[in-house]
Parts: structure tokens; sequence; C-alpha cells
């Protein structure tokens, strides 16, 4: 396992869509992210999240038929400039990475009592989202590439995967070794949104408040002049 910053891994984390090398990821770096996916901290220690792993062929090319069916719903909404510019960026990995990973959230995992849920209903649901960054940032620091894929129905995806009644399906995360991360994310790189700096999005006290957030030191970081 490699050893490097933690500041190197956040900044240097990619969806990744086109860079899968298409080899079998090791079981054991599959394990430990697995591992640090599950000690993400969750809302009254419901751990509301399961992890469903689909490496078969016909499951995946099931859903990325799905996916492009979406994309192409997507695409018609599109005028111009957008459209032309969103032909040209590839949305997913599914048939490229070698295994899928459905990660789910149940709402009832804890209940009838979820200690600091019951004025916060989606605090479950942001929970599982923990959950996802943590495997995203291992697979990361491990030198494998993760790609969530938001292009489906939740009915379509549910059923694909036979979930019980009642379980959201939260991703569809392609997960395999790649043969580089980008240096620049795929988005920004082709042009489709710009990051935005922090410091317009800093207040102090109350929204809308950023004198004082002027004396704070922001320092960025180097996004990337190596891959994780």
């Amino acid at each position: 396992m490699k050893q490097t910053s933690i500041y190197d891994v956040i900044f240097g984390r990619r969806d990744v869509r086109g860079q899968f090398n298409g080899e079998d990821l090791d079981p054991e770096v599959l394990g430990r992210m697995l591992a640090a996916a599950h000690a993400a901290p969750s809302v009254g220690m419901s751990q509301p999240w399961d992890f469903v792993l689909v490496d078969s062929r016909a499951t995946r090319e099931a859903f990325h038929r799905h996916v492009e069916h979406e994309r192409a719903v997507f695409e018609s909404s599109l005028d111009g400039e957008a459209k032309e510019r969103f032909r040209g960026i590839k949305i997913e990995g599914i048939l490229d990475a070698g295994l899928g990973i459905v990660v789910t959230y149940d709402p009832e995992r804890g209940s009838p009592h979820v200690l600091g849920r019951h004025a916060i209903a989606d605090a479950g649901l942001y929970s599982v989202c923990l959950a996802i960054e943590n495997l995203w940032l291992a697979a990361t620091a491990e030198g494998v590439g993760v790609g969530w894929v938001s292009f489906y129905r939740e009915e379509f995806l549910a059923e694909l995967v036979a979930l019980p009644a009642g379980v959201r399906p939260v991703a569809w995360l392609c997960v395999g070794p790649v043969t580089h991360f980008e240096r620049i994310p795929d988005l920004e790189r082709l042009n489709w949104q710009a990051r935005r700096p922090l410091e317009p999005h800093l207040f102090v006290g109350k929204f809308g408040q950023s004198e004082r957030a002027n004396d704070l030191v922001v320092i960025p970081h180097d996004k990337g002049t190596k891959d994780p």
C-alpha cells in the first residue's frame, strides 16, 4: 500500500471514466478499501450501508445500456454548444472497470431510535456518502480508480441487483486498476465546468458575512503535478 499525505490523496482523487486498464483488482486491496468504507462515521452508529459487488459481465452490460439511455435523455435537454461539449465527455467506465460496487442506504437500519436522526431525516443518507468518500480516498491511496455513475433511475438499479423493498441505491461505483490519474479533473479539463475558488464561499458568523473570512490564510494545495 502506498504511503502518501492525506492531502495528496484528497487533491489527487479523480472521478475515473476513461483510464481503467481492464485488469483485475487485488482482493486484498479491495478488502482494505471496503474496510475503510465501513469505518466511516454514521448517525447513531447505524451504519446504514451495504455494498453489492457486481462482477457479472451480463449485469454490467444491462446497466450500461440503461445508462446510455439516460445519457441520451440528458443530451436531449441540451442546446447548441452545451450539447456539442457533452458529446465529447465520457460519463462512465462500467464495462472498462472489472468491478461495479453498488452502495445502498437502508433507512430502517438502527430503527426505531436512531440517535441524532430525529430532526434531520437525511442524516442516514449523509452517512452513506461518508462511507463512499472513505472508499474513494482509500482507493486513491492504493492507486485504484473509482468512478461514480449517476445517470440511472433508482428503481432500475434496485431491481437489477435485487435490493429489498425500502433500500435505496445511492451509487454505482466503477472500480479497478488504472493506467494513470488525470492531473486535471475531466469536467474541468474538457471545459464543462470550471472549479470555483474557496474564498467567495467562505463566511464567518452568518451567511454572506465575509469580512473576517479575509483574515484567514487559505493556501491552495498543489493539485497534481504528481499522480497519487
